[in-house]
């Protein structure tokens, strides 16, 4: 079994539009062909429950980190399901271990996650590959920050290249690959 971990963060909502789940459904499809186990919020919600689906058909690995005061929305086929007490045990939690971190296009908590994990990435307490899926160019208005950042010496250019913003399926499970 490889040991290779793809955390994913994503939308609980169920009312985005249908291509963000195709496009969570091409990643995680390619995600389990290349070997990793897919690590998420595990639950039925909106794209995390796409993944979850989309992990059971496909036959691979999937760890589901959840909070138990979102037991009733658990994910019923989860591989394996690790409780947590709080929202901040379970960021830590799906960190461990991971050997990439993908945040597709979600809202507030997505970018809460995914900015947490730049920060110990920054700080060398995470180790593995930061990736925001600029689908659609989805992710702009954070690179553009970013670079704003780095101009008003906010932010060293070391840390910016930290994070990648891969804008196609190709260009993700090329970074996945290596």
């Amino acid at each position: 079994m490889s040991d290779k971990r793809l955390l994913i963060y994503c939308s609980a909502s169920y009312t985005i539009d249908p291509k963000y789940n195709d496009a969570a459904r091409q990643i995680v499809d390619a995600a389990c062909s290349l070997g990793y186990t897919i690590v998420s919020g595990g639950t039925v919600k909106g794209t995390m429950g796409v993944i979850a689906e989309e992990v059971v058909k496909v036959g691979g690995r999937h760890v589901g980190v959840v909070p138990r005061f979102m037991e009733p929305l658990v994910y019923p086929e989860m591989t394996e399901t690790i409780w947590t007490d709080t929202m901040s045990e379970r960021k830590e939690k799906m960190r461990q271990g991971a050997t990439a971190c993908l945040a597709l296009p979600g809202g507030v908590g997505t970018l809460d996650e995914l900015m947490e994990t730049l920060t110990l990435a920054k700080l060398d307490q995470y180790s593995g590959k930061v990736i925001a899926y600029n689908m659609d160019g989805f992710y702009e208005p954070l690179k553009d920050l970013l670079d704003h950042y780095v101009r008003t010496e906010m932010l060293d250019e070391k840390s910016r290249a930290l994070i990648t913003f891969p804008g196609t399926i190709e260009e993700l499970v090329k970074e996945l690959s290596c």
